[in-house]
């Protein structure tokens, strides 16, 4: 039972003092459940993020559940995802109870235009630290560049990419077999 309260706080603590979202989210993930807690290895970690990333739902908690997973089993799901999800439940509560007082306020409004440029940088982080991890390299920086072009300027559907680059994957290890035989 120690060690379910011990991911429920692990994740509550992620949940309450990350801004940006899921993505924002990533790096304290990776440093609490990799290099703090030890629960699983970076390999892991980041095969799971991109099992998160294509699976829906937000990043976050499908980040929680599989570590949750991985660590406890079902009770380690139940701890984690209620850890992530709790949180924002409760500020978004108590936001909403004052909401209607302070959307017109000046001061909320500045605070709100000054937090978005940290929240860009907030995700921009681990973006950057996951190309690192990925051991991307002159050769393989064009999949992310072709990626990012294919999604903003021409529309095309995540799954679509998702798909494409499993086949291309499979594909190029099938030709490497081959050339090594």
């Amino acid at each position: 039972m120690k060690k379910y309260l011990e991911m429920f706080i692990s994740f509550f603590k992620i949940g309450a003092f990350t801004i940006g979202g899921g993505y924002a989210m990533v790096p304290l993930i990776e440093a609490e459940v990799v290099d703090k807690k030890n629960w699983i290895k970076k390999e892991e970690f980041l095969d799971m993020l991109a099992i998160a990333q294509s699976a829906p739902g937000p990043i976050a908690i499908n980040t929680a559940v599989f570590v949750g997973y991985k660590t406890g089993g079902a009770l380690g799901v139940l701890a984690t995802t209620l850890g992530s999800i709790l949180p924002s439940f409760i500020i978004i509560l108590v936001i909403a109870s004052f909401f209607t007082e302070i959307k017109d306020n000046l001061i909320v409004e500045r605070m709100f235009k000054g937090i978005r440029p940290a929240v860009v940088a907030l995700i921009a982080a681990p973006v950057i630290r996951l190309g690192k991890d990925a051991n991307i390299n002159k050769k393989t920086i064009i999949i992310p560049i072709i990626t990012a072009i294919l999604v903003a300027f021409f529309n095309v559907t995540a799954i679509f990419i998702i798909i494409a680059a499993a086949l291309g994957g499979n594909l190029y290890s099938s030709l490497i077999r081959r050339k090594r035989k």
